[in-house]
């Protein structure tokens, strides 16, 4: 029976002299290079809107937002990831030069996919928790109208979870109003099932 090749390990160096020249994004952590998957339209719509909801919050203030574009570096973990919508106010720290590699968000925002759900909520969660500036790590679901909101308070993590169209997400940290019904217009759900009531709990961080 054939022994399967081990996966080729790269140093951050090469990993940024690949993905520099590359037509796709992909992920780097533990030495591995992971490819990202395409999204929906539902997903790319949500991002657009986000985008432009958050983007016109900051309009004159000193604080920028960058859609998926912009890569960012847990420093501690040492993951390079692109989130869906990355936010600061204040100076913006990069990693090197080329100012393409973001070091300390304030709010993070993922879109969550079907392949990528559980990863967002467990395992990249755990990396961004280690980020002392990620004030905010917002979830947005692409098949239902549900925004989960963490924000940090001290070594815990607070959930607060909007499931309504009427509903509106504050991001304190940079000053900004997510209402539901402007991020998910012009989405469509084959299936909308009931409005959950608002739930809240905590989540320790790691």
């Amino acid at each position: 029976m054939p022994v399967a090749s081990p996966q080729p390990r790269y140093t951050p160096e090469q990993y940024f002299a690949l993905e520099r020249k590359a037509e796709y994004k992909s992920e780097f952590v533990n030495g591995m290079i992971i490819a990202m998957a395409g999204v929906s339209r539902s997903h790319s719509l949500i991002v657009v809107n986000l985008a432009r909801v958050v983007g016109l919050q900051l309009v004159g203030r000193p604080c920028e937002a960058h859609v998926s574009d912009m890569r960012v570096k847990v420093s501690p973990t040492g993951l390079y990831t692109y989130p869906d919508l990355a936010a600061v106010c204040g100076e913006a720290f990069f990693d090197d030069e080329h100012t393409d590699t973001l070091l300390n968000p304030s709010v993070i925002v993922e879109v969550l996919s079907p392949s990528t759900e559980a990863y967002d909520r467990g395992e990249k969660f755990a990396h961004y928790r280690r980020l002392e500036s990620l004030r905010e790590y917002v979830l947005v679901s692409q098949d239902k109208v549900r925004v989960e909101s963490y924000v940090r308070q001290g070594t815990q993590w607070l959930l607060t979870e909007a499931s309504s169209l009427d509903d509106t997400v504050r991001l304190e940290s940079i000053g900004c109003d997510l209402v539901l019904r402007d991020i998910y217009d012009k989405v469509q759900f084959t299936e909308r099932g009931e409005e959950a009531v608002p739930e809240q709990g905590v989540v320790p961080t790691s």
